[in-house]
């Protein structure tokens, strides 16, 4: 259903709102302290017995105690843990309370288990408004606001069916950078930006937060089909219970980074379904399994986990919740992310040794719930080796328990969680995996089902592509010897000849000879029949010892030496280069040093393998790359404290504490990270974005590999990329059957468009927005259309053409080349000549970025604007290469017009190639260069040597500004010293009354002169408080649109 009408669109999600459980008592136009006194008329019906208020209200002074502790707290994350603390204490001053007079008594004020019923009250607030105080700006109003027990937890932004759901967003972020959401207001928990076919929610940044896109976020089904439609949305994501369940149990105050966040329907679906069954467990049976969930690595698991266990342990439907992590340094990355997670009234409880596990596990106290361990130390509580603690381990034993296997595709099909489930019959068993095992590639004869039972939830690599979520990848193989010289190698050997010509001597070997080395009779990689027999491919040939070789080494270092520059974006990025054995890894880093000592390279793996290549050769490569690093980083390790330069490294490639702002440090930063087998799974970094491997894997363990390079990151990284060496034939096709088994049947689009393809869309989409212009009449893209419908359009279609030219530009696609020769579908060649060029381009950045102001180069406001905007595109800065160029058309055109032998036709040339370079300019830099323009034709300017276009545009301007500013403080009779000031500022609309100097230029104005310039204008008899109103405005706008 369609509203072409924002209010009408209001007044029916409201309607639909109370047929969802909100009460039908609306608030209508509620000022900020209305808001207050209904929380504290329900804080007084909650908390009205004698052991609290004593049925006597709360005083104005008792609620500035609660409003002072919220100023106190400021952030979401501070917040969210004041509303789910349950309780807050005040100081009793109500003199009508002489019990209490003086003392402090706590007060309930929400309760996130007591939900639809009891104490829990839940209101609309219709078009709430927020008043400005002090600073002089327009008060705002909101859509609407839903209140929890008074509190206004989300807040939501309504748009017609005209207007994209994302300015909403924008509408949200403008008001927040605004300061809107402050003292009550900032307990917003959740934001919903919709109009009627679209919604957008996401959780509250705060104040000088970002509002990442990243993370705004569509509701889905539980089969991960968006949700899109109004009334499914006011029914799945905002009625009640579900709206109470979202701020009691699926917003995340996360204390490691400060930032809220809000789970993803596939998380939820997954976490209640772990809480359900949980719930309804038969603890008396043996056998346990509870089941898996199955979210595509990038995806969120960590936290999917703890808000399973958080509701489990909420609900006391268990007496222990196990994290069972497969690693040590796994464990301390999850037992942090756990923590970080948890609220001030839950303990995540680590486990040193054995001993402190067993405490823990049996520990009664309700906050020793949660525990984070390992496989291999929960392995170890079990009759056999901790006969001394017997009793213990029986008492344990007759605990409801539940096991939460992270990363469970990994060793858990080992006798170690065997050992575990016969120690614990009764416990039940959940797993989480972004790659279950399956039928196609078991291990001991099982698969994921057959240990942990039938999958939850399911969100598939391809799901969180297609939600961007997580990022696609373009996987390369790269061939370092010739497929030629490898089948000749190979046909000579099979035909037992030592060279061609003896092979073509002899009718046998002849025919041996050719049958691998012509056509296609034997592939590059092997396959397997319908029968299920192998066919043996050139590759299978080959001895594991043709990649052992230094050239095949030098060859792949040569490869990521030539692309580096590129795929790293100047070492912006982060690489890993995975390699076959430790052997090889110390070689590669040996080779780096040599070839590209300008790198900071290091390698990473388990110094306690046996390894069967020399232990005397690993420990002194061990050295050497300690040694290494302490040089790059002056940090020093030795092989016992090896842990702590594991994590050491793994901080880095995270960015994350001490190294958190790492990026403004490119010397601090780890560029290349060689690896064997660690960091391929469970490593999170949004900084890597390439994968190079020389070695061979299947399956689980390419999907793992591969998803190291897929987290979000922005516009710079549209994917991740993969590089292969090792017999890169046979890798394809390993890589195309780990495709086809984790796809789950479903539709897959995991692998980024070839350059040939994004090159192809750029020109089409840059067809289209060329049609739009011309249609409209307006050449050379000199100015915005007038029609919202075409510049909405113009919109869409250049924000999809830039999400095209990035990608293009990842895979080399450069300004200075129009014309590319690539390898199409199927290996053929193709051609595609690029039909925009740069300084198109840099046109078209500067019309979309004239969307925001209305299109005339203005600083208009982002809320009137119907069209969904991306900032990364407004922040493109392209003025230096428009300066050169209009720089060099404007001498052209001198050239022309002093040689004094020109042709009218040459100089008319001329002048209309100078005009076409004024599109790249904004509407107003066009006025002033056409004024500039014509002085010069009429000789009335004098031209300075060393003086650029650029500069006499910019010199007409502040001189008219200047003329513009005196003439402005003499009509309202206002400080001209403090409006220059301001001007050459540079303000923003966010920033115009910092340290409060809009204000007070403002309080300057003399106000009959004021009185007397708008009566003027406006031809009637204005109040004084209308004059005032019209000089905030005029002047806000004077001062932004210059």
């Amino acid at each position: 259903m369609k509203f072409e009408d924002e209010a009408k669109f209001e007044e029916a999600l409201v309607a639909e709102l109370i047929r969802n459980g909100w009460s039908e008592d609306v608030l209508y136009y509620p000022t900020e302290k209305e808001l207050i006194q209904n929380w504290a008329d329900i804080l007084f019906r909650n908390n009205s017995g004698k052991d609290r208020l004593n049925d006597q209200p709360l005083t104005k002074g008792e609620m500035r105690q609660i409003i002072e502790r919220i100023e106190d707290l400021k952030t979401p994350v501070a917040l969210n843990g004041f509303i789910n603390g349950k309780t807050t204490n005040i100081m009793r001053d109500n003199p009508n309370d002489p019990v209490h007079l003086g003392k402090e008594i706590s007060l309930s004020i929400y309760d996130r288990l007591e939900i639809a019923g009891g104490k829990s009250h839940y209101q609309i607030a219709r078009q709430p408004k927020f008043e400005r105080g002090k600073r002089i700006l327009p008060d705002r109003r909101g859509d609407l606001l839903l209140l929890i027990n008074g509190m206004p937890v989300i807040h939501i932004e309504l748009k017609s069916s005209k207007v994209p759901a994302m300015q909403a967003a924008n509408q949200i972020a403008k008001y927040s950078h605004e300061g809107i959401f402050s003292k009550l207001f900032s307990l917003v928990q959740i934001f919903v930006a919709m109009n009627p076919e679209e919604t957008l929610y996401f959780a509250n940044p705060g104040q000088g937060g970002k509002f990442n896109r990243d993370y705004f976020f569509h509701w889905a089904d539980p089969n991960n089909e968006p949700v899109n439609d109004w009334k499914e949305i006011t029914s799945k994501l905002l009625s009640i219970p579900m709206a109470h369940r979202m701020i009691g149990f699926y917003t995340i105050a996360d204390k490691s980074d400060g930032i809220l966040k809000v789970l993803r329907s596939y998380q939820y679906y997954a976490a209640n379904s772990i809480s359900i069954v949980v719930a309804k467990n038969d603890w008396s049976a043996r056998e346990q399994k509870g089941g898996y969930v199955w979210h595509t690595t990038g995806s969120g698991k960590t936290m999917t986990s703890f808000k399973a266990a958080q509701l489990i342990a909420a609900s006391g439907d268990a007496d222990k919740v196990v994290f069972l992590v497969d690693r040590i340094e796994l464990g301390n990355q999850s037992l942090s992310h756990y923590r970080g997670f948890a609220g001030d009234s839950e303990d995540v409880r680590d486990t040193d040794n054995t001993d402190i596990l067993i405490d823990h596990l049996k520990d009664a106290d309700a906050g020793s719930t949660l525990i984070v361990t390992s496989i291999q130390k929960m392995s170890r509580v079990n009759e056999s080796e901790i006969g001394k603690r017997a009793t213990d381990l029986t008492l344990i034993q007759g605990k409801h328990i539940v096991f939460i296997v992270d990363e469970c595709h990994r060793s858990t099909f080992g006798d170690m969680l065997i050992t575990i489930k016969d120690t614990f019959p009764r416990a039940l068993f959940f797993g989480f995996t972004g790659t279950p095992i399956k039928d196609e590639n078991q291990k001991n004869m099982n698969t994921t089902q057959m240990v942990f039972g039938e999958v939850l939830h399911q969100y598939l690599l391809a799901d969180g592509i297609r939600d961007k979520n997580v990022l696609g990848f373009e996987p390369k193989l790269v061939e370092t010897y010739k497929q030629r010289d490898l089948r000749q190698a190979v046909a000579l050997e099979q035909a037992k000849a030592e060279s061609v010509e003896e092979a073509m001597a002899d009718e046998k070997k002849k025919a041996i000879y050719l049958k691998y080395t012509q056509g296609s009779t034997v592939p590059m990689a092997g396959t397997k029949t319908a029968e299920g027999s192998y066919i043996k491919g050139i590759e299978d040939y080959l001895p594991e010892s043709q990649y052992d070789r230094d050239e095949h080494h030098k060859a792949v270092v040569g490869d990521i030496m030539e692309g580096w520059n590129t795929l790293s974006q100047c070492g912006k990025f982060h690489a890993l280069l995975a390699t076959r054995s430790i052997p090889e890894a110390i070689e590669y880093y040996q080779l780096f040093r040599e070839m590209m000592p300008e790198l900071n390279v290091t390698a990473l793996f388990d110094p306690t393998i046996d390894n069967v290549d020399g232990a005397i050769y690993k420990e002194d490569g061990l050295v050497e790359i300690l040694e290494g690093y302490k040089d790059m980083f002056g940090l020093e390790f030795t092989i016992p404290t090896h842990a702590q330069f594991k994590v050491d490294v793994s901080l880095r490639l995270a960015h994350k504490e001490p190294y958190n702002r790492i990026e403004l440090e490119p010397k601090k930063q780890i560029n290349l990270l060689i690896v064997v087998n660690q960091m391929l799974t469970g490593f999170d970094s949004k900084w890597i974005n390439t994968l190079y491997i020389d070695k061979m894997m299947e399956y689980e363990n390419i999907i793992q590999a591969f998803s190291r390079t897929n987290r979000l990151f922005g516009p710079d990284k549209p994917f991740g990329i993969i590089r292969y060496y090792r017999r890169p034939h046979t890798m394809k096709r390993n890589v195309d059957k780990a495709v086809e088994v984790y796809s789950d049947g479903k539709p897959v689009k995991l692998f980024a468009d070839p350059l040939a393809y994004n090159l192809r869309k750029m020109n089409e989409l840059f067809a289209d927005i060329k049609f739009i212009f011309e249609h409209a009449g307006i050449a050379d893209f000199v100015r915005l259309p007038d029609g919202d419908s075409e510049r909405g359009q113009f919109a869409k279609l250049f924000r999809q053409f830039n999400e095209f030219f990035e990608a293009a530009r990842i895979q080399g696609f450069r300004w200075n080349k129009r014309l590319y020769k690539l390898k199409g579908e199927k290996g053929k060649q193709t051609t595609v000549e690029v039909l925009i060029d740069e300084l198109t381009f840099n046109t078209l950045v500067q019309r979309y970025k004239e969307l925001q102001s209305g299109g005339n180069g203005g600083s208009g406001t982002i809320e009137d604007v119907p069209y969904d905007i991306d900032p990364y595109i407004t922040e493109i800065d392209t003025g230096v290469i428009d300066a050169e160029y209009l720089n060099s058309r404007f001498e052209k055109y001198l050239k022309v017009l002093n040689s004094g032998t020109a042709s009218e036709e040459e100089r008319h040339s001329v002048l209309a190639e100078l005009h076409k370079s004024f599109a790249s300019l904004s509407q107003e830099e066009q006025r002033f260069a056409g004024i500039f323009l014509y002085d010069v034709e009429n000789g009335t300017v004098n031209l300075e040597s060393g003086k650029t276009f650029k500069d006499y545009i910019i010199e007409y301007q502040t001189r008219a500004q200047n003329d513009s500013i005196r003439q402005v403080a003499n009509d309202f009779g206002m400080n001209e010293e403090m409006l220059r000031e301001i001007m050459n500022t540079h303000v923003t609309k966010d920033n115009l009354n910092e340290y409060n100097r809009f204000a007070n230029l403002i309080s300057t104005a003399d106000n009959e002169k004021a009185k007397e310039f708008f009566e003027h204008q406006t031809r009637a008899d204005l109040t004084p408080f209308k004059v005032k109103r019209m000089l905030d405005e005029y002047m806000r706008k004077y001062i932004l649109e210059r």
